[in-house]
């Protein structure tokens, strides 16, 4: 989920600002195999049914495939990627008005049930929104493929586990504008220590 906030402070990267800039075709051409592998790596995060009419908008806000389905992919971003990792997502227009309040620190409250998708998998803290990594107390985890689940009354995630082991589905940040549901659909990786 630490992906989101940084989509919106990413910006172009340097091959596709020297194709702008300068009008070469060979660092725009150079651009085009990693912009496929970013097309390949944002729909790895759904299902094939879903995949098939989604957008994919790169970091830098960059259409990199237009869509005619509800949803809109994003590779994993440029940190996960350069330590390895991987954590694509998919997410409908709830979970994008979600991820906007998310990156501006600000209230959000779904007005309808929305859906999202990581597939990949994905690490983050279970109970602070805004942890970059594993500290003793703030519940990191490593999750395998899910889909997560907003609803539009906090309410309903009452009797719902926020325990992230407790081999179903359960709640993450709950108390804060940001909580959803977390569905593992696979197994999950090794937890890194």
């Amino acid at each position: 989920m630490q992906q989101i906030y940084r989509l919106w402070q990413s910006f172009a990267t340097p091959a596709v600002g020297l194709a702008c800039v300068s009008g070469l075709a060979v660092p725009a051409l150079a651009a085009q195999p990693e912009q496929e592998a970013l097309i390949r790596d944002a729909l790895s995060a759904a299902p094939p049914a879903v995949a098939s009419t989604a957008a994919v908008m790169d970091w830098d806000h960059k259409i990199l495939k237009q869509g005619s389905g509800p949803y809109t992919c994003m590779p994993s971003d440029p940190d996960t990627r350069a330590k390895g990792d991987r954590d694509p997502m998919c997410v409908d227009q709830v979970w994008m008005a979600w991820a906007e309040a998310y990156m501006d620190k600000k209230p959000f409250k779904a007005d309808r049930g929305g859906i999202a998708y990581m597939l990949a998998g994905e690490s983050g803290s279970n109970i602070d929104p805004y942890a970059t990594g594993p500290t003793a107390n703030n519940q990191w985890v490593v999750e395998g493929p899910h889909i997560m689940v907003l609803l539009p009354d906090p309410a309903e995630l009452e009797g719902i586990s926020t325990d992230p082991n407790s081999g179903g589905a359960y709640v993450m940040w709950k108390g804060t504008p940001y909580a959803h549901i977390m569905v593992p659909v696979a197994a999950r990786p090794p937890q890194k220590q």
